[in-house]
């Protein structure tokens, strides 16, 4: 009789429910960040901040999950990210739900729901995971994580310069000292209906040559057509209008004020006529960031004005400018780049405990806590073992030096301890201060 079953023995199939639990993998798509991996993302993490705190932007943290509304409404309905790749649920309330598929939206949505700008406070930046239903493929992945900056309240083409000098900052920062930058405007409210109607009318006398998608969006969105990867569709925009041609006044100046700021600041850049981004929010500045390592899908970065965003949710008209950088693509680039320059290697503990009897256990854990009291990183197995497992053991943990505990050390009230550098050693009481074992 087995307590644990209410008295009835499992039977095969719970068994083989539990071997099939135990070689459950992680979802396609989803992907493990070993601890291997992580000083480099804390690396690309601590950059990202130190740079921030550069350019005075503060960090604000959202949820991962937010009303399906904020992103049809912000993003817009018509674009592939609403359509077909958000995870997108009803609650047990019947409400719409979604993982968030970018940061812009749920930032603009907190500025807005806490009176952000009344607190002087107008540029933030994010770092954590989004979600999107996508093809995986090279550094794209179905969950993905972004730095987000964003830039509130200031209309003038100067913010949208410095906001791309700190996207470039950052990534020279990291060591990656080639980043080329795309740059283009989308125009307004003003100039830019004339332009959509124009493009829509030259993609329409083209629609057969055109995939499947880009025939849809010809209603929604025509500028999107720009965007497309298809080769049928590329072939098409090369010979389209564009956009930089047909610029209001009010645009002109502001894409010459961006185009002088930065050469003001150093930076170069080049301009695509065909750059457009993915999200109906954008108006004038659009910009990208890629980089050669990656081969063709090589954008790290993109952003851009949205003035209208702020609005769309319901709050008043806020200029608005940002953009966001995925850092799976760019921990791809910085590990190819670490084959050839490696980064420095994380240190090991400074101890290392071998407990080599039963008797020796409760000392090993006083000790354990008079060495991190200062602040000395330790570590200690448990298991059963010989002193060579455990001298083993420590050497692959890189630590400084090996404490040893056994019955010997118990009887004379000492700990030995071993330099695992030069192999020399010494005995050390027990009831020392922790700098003695040093």
């Amino acid at each position: 009789m087995d307590g644990r079953t209410g008295g009835r023995r499992p039977d095969a199939a719970v068994f083989g429910e539990r071997e099939r639990l135990l070689t459950i993998s992680a979802i396609r798509g989803f992907k493990d960040i070993l601890p291997r991996d992580v000083p480099l993302w804390t690396r690309i993490e601590e950059e990202a901040r130190k740079v921030a705190a550069l350019y005075g932007f503060g960090e604000l943290r959202t949820p991962v999950m937010e009303r399906t509304s904020l992103f049809a409404r912000g993003i817009g309905e018509a674009t592939d990210i609403v359509e077909k790749e958000m995870y997108s649920f009803e609650d047990r309330g019947g409400e719409s739900v979604s993982l968030r598929p970018e940061a812009t939206a749920g930032v603009a949505r907190a500025v807005l729901e806490h009176n952000l700008l009344r607190e002087n406070r107008s540029k933030f930046f994010a770092l954590g995971p989004m979600f999107r239903r996508e093809r995986p493929q090279k550094g794209r992945l179905r969950q993905f994580h972004q730095l987000d900056v964003e830039a509130f309240g200031d209309p003038g083409p100067q913010i949208d310069a410095e906001v791309m000098d700190f996207l470039l900052t950052f990534l020279r920062g990291l060591g990656l000292s080639d980043p080329i930058l795309s740059l283009n405007s989308l125009g307004c409210p003003e100039c830019r209906p004339a332009f959509r109607k124009e493009l829509a009318e030259y993609l329409l006398s083209r629609e057969a040559s055109l995939c499947p998608d880009c025939r849809r969006r010809l209603a929604l969105n025509p500028l999107r057509v720009l965007d497309c990867k298809n080769p049928g569709c590329r072939e098409v925009a090369a010979g389209a209008p564009k956009i930089v041609d047909r610029l209001c006044p009010a645009c002109v100046l502001h894409f010459r004020g961006v185009m002088d700021s930065l050469a003001v600041l150093g930076r170069d850049f080049s301009l695509d006529p065909f750059l457009v981004r993915g999200l109906d929010y954008y108006s004038r500045t659009a910009f990208e960031v890629a980089h050669p390592g990656l081969g063709s899908q090589n954008a790290v970065a993109g952003g851009g004005r949205y003035d209208g965003l702020v609005a769309a949710l319901g709050g008043p008209d806020t200029p608005a400018v940002g953009f966001a950088v995925g850092l799976e693509r760019l921990a791809l680039l910085l590990s190819e780049k670490a084959e050839k320059d490696p980064l420095p290697e994380t240190p090991g503990p400074r101890f290392f405990l071998a407990v080599l009897c039963p008797e020796a256990v409760e000392t090993a854990l006083r000790l354990l806590g008079t060495l991190r009291k200062k602040n000395f990183s330790c570590e200690c197995d448990w298991r059963p073992g010989s002193l060579r497992s455990r001298l083993k053991r420590a050497d692959k943990l890189k630590a400084e030096k090996a404490i040893m505990l056994g019955e010997r050390e118990l009887a004379l009230r000492l700990a030995t301890v071993r330099d695992l550098s030069d192999g020399s050693q010494r005995e050390v009481p027990l009831d020392a201060p922790a700098e003695d074992f040093l």
